[in-house]
């Protein structure tokens, strides 16, 4: 007898080719002759015993040949169809198991239903446990229910999805033919399971912040701008949840806060960015930077061991270990070690304007010593530096929330976790000096009417929360998304993100 396939071109519908189109009626059709049969193709609900996946395991040492009188339910959907519906593959959210739907064990209704099927349909299965004398574990069909008729066919089963666009748009069609996607959600999934519950055992209060704020704060970046029609006020989608955090180890809820947060940036898309990404923000009072860089070692390291078994990882071709401890490289000696160029001894603008062109770079004359050091790292260090690193002390000019480093003016206690050449993770000595930190806003708002759009607004009531007092306090900014990537091995963020950001057709 033909073995039926899920093929687009070749369908359980006709073993000639169709169109979805003509297919759709088809099953639309069916869905008809159903509903005249008083079959409900869309019932309410069905009573499931078992998964697949606890099936396979609790029945692997049964015989080839041998059956149970164990009688089991379960459900899910078709996948394939082989000899006119005597062989069903079920797939559930934890694997494949086969139906055997013998006329033997059925009666006439069932056994019409049976041809009823398509691939995509739902369905649930009553019977018992065998192994055919091939092997294949099986449920022994005895009765079997309708739970969702799919109108649309598959992909084709031996090629599955591979168009990158559609995967993306059509997100529920990538889970349902790509175990590897399915795999890849589900690991996100556990791994930020892991962050709360290191964060939680660490002592940390999980806390929520506004989406929706009046100023658009706690990092450099363009914002997305929507209105209130209630109080007739322009608003900002989140870009960072920082200054409320710091609000609250300001009010003392805690000393040790984070916060799972949706952050969004009006920005460009590439591989690495999403206008809307998660991630994890941790402050902890009377800590330092430096307490902030053991924190996102044994963060990191330990998320990995628990959802990957191990510390080392395979990133696109590069292994990666993050065995702690993690090297730690100051910005200047970073570009001094790449490019000999030395920050130390370059003291002015107009000197690091005349490195940046040594080095091939343009700069933009507004641009002060400390801008110019940080740009020529990111172009000619970043990539390079695949192995976990702390890059340490950033200039002052391009971090306005972060304390004046304690031996340099011209720094502050900033560091910037690199892996794979990718900023991962971002925190601070926080700045606690009220005053300081309105001249620091002062600075961008300056910068902001010079056209850079990613300055920070001055934030009035933030200042006022530092004149209350906040005590010493490090501060942490790790992405997920990225960190999802690294150590699922996705080359692009969207492989990461169930329903990423993506222009309409």
């Amino acid at each position: 007898m033909e073995e039926v396939t899920n093929s687009a071109i070749k369908t359980p519908d006709s073993s000639e080719g169709l169109s979805a189109s003509r297919i759709r009626e088809t099953r639309i059709e069916k869905l008809s002759a159903l509903r005249e049969q008083g079959i409900n193709p869309y019932p309410y609900k069905f009573e499931k015993t078992h998964n697949n996946e606890g099936i396979q395991q609790k029945y692997q040492d049964l015989p080839a040949g041998e059956e149970t009188q164990d009688v089991i339910s379960v459900a899910g959907r078709v996948m394939a169809i082989r000899n006119s519906g005597m062989f069903i593959d079920l797939m559930d959210s934890t694997g494949k198991l086969q139906l055997f739907s013998h006329k033997e064990n059925l009666d006439e209704a069932t056994l019409a239903l049976v041809k009823q099927i398509d691939i995509g349909d739902f369905v649930g299965a009553t019977g018992t446990i065998r192994r055919t004398p091939r092997g294949e574990l099986s449920v022994k069909t005895q009765s079997l229910q309708l739970l969702s008729k799919s109108l649309l066919p598959l992909p084709e089963k031996f090629h599955g999805l591979t168009d990158k666009e559609t995967r993306y748009r059509q997100r529920y069609l990538d889970l349902i033919m790509n175990e590897e996607t399915r795999d890849t959600l589900r690991k996100r999934s556990l791994i930020i399971s892991a962050i709360r519950q290191f964060f939680l055992n660490k002592g940390f209060l999980e806390v929520e912040t506004p989406m929706l704020q009046t100023l658009a704060g706690g990092a450099a970046a363009k914002p997305f701008i929507t209105h209130h029609n209630a109080l007739d006020l322009e608003m900002y989608l989140r870009i960072a949840p920082e200054l409320y955090l710091k609000r609250l180890i300001v009010g003392g809820i805690s000393e040790k806060v984070f916060e799972l947060n949706r952050n969004f940036r009006n920005e460009g898309l590439s591989p690495k960015h999403n206008p809307e990404f998660t991630m994890i923000e941790a402050y902890q009072a009377y800590a330092d930077y430096h307490d902030m860089m053991e924190l996102t070692e044994e963060l990191v390291s330990s998320v990995a061991q628990q959802v990957l078994g191990t510390q080392t990882i395979n990133y696109q071709g590069h292994e990666i270990s993050l065995n702690r401890p993690w090297k730690r490289l100051t910005m200047i000696e970073a570009v001094k070690d790449e490019t000999g160029e030395d920050f130390n001894q370059i003291q002015t603008r107009e000197e690091a304007h005349q490195s940046a062109k040594k080095l091939g770079l343009e700069t933009d004359p507004a641009w002060g010593w400390g801008k110019i050091l940080e740009f020529i790292f990111e172009e000619k260090v970043e990539p390079k530096l695949i192995q976990p690193v702390h890059i340490i002390d950033y200039p002052k000019e391009t971090s306005p929330l972060a304390k004046v480093h304690r031996s340099d003016s011209r720094l502050v206690e900033r560091f910037e976790t690199r892996i794979n050449g990718w900023e991962v993770a971002n925190a601070f000595s926080e700045l606690s000096d009220p005053l300081d930190q309105r001249a620091r806003f002062e600075a961008q708002l300056k910068a902001r009417e010079a056209g850079d759009e990613e300055a920070h607004q001055l934030d009035e009531d933030y200042i006022t929360a530092l004149e209350y007092g906040m005590p010493p306090t490090g501060g942490l900014g790790l992405g997920l998304d990225r960190l999802v990537m690294l150590l699922t091995n996705s080359p692009s963020i969207r492989d990461v993100i169930a329903f990423p950001t993506m222009r309409p057709k």
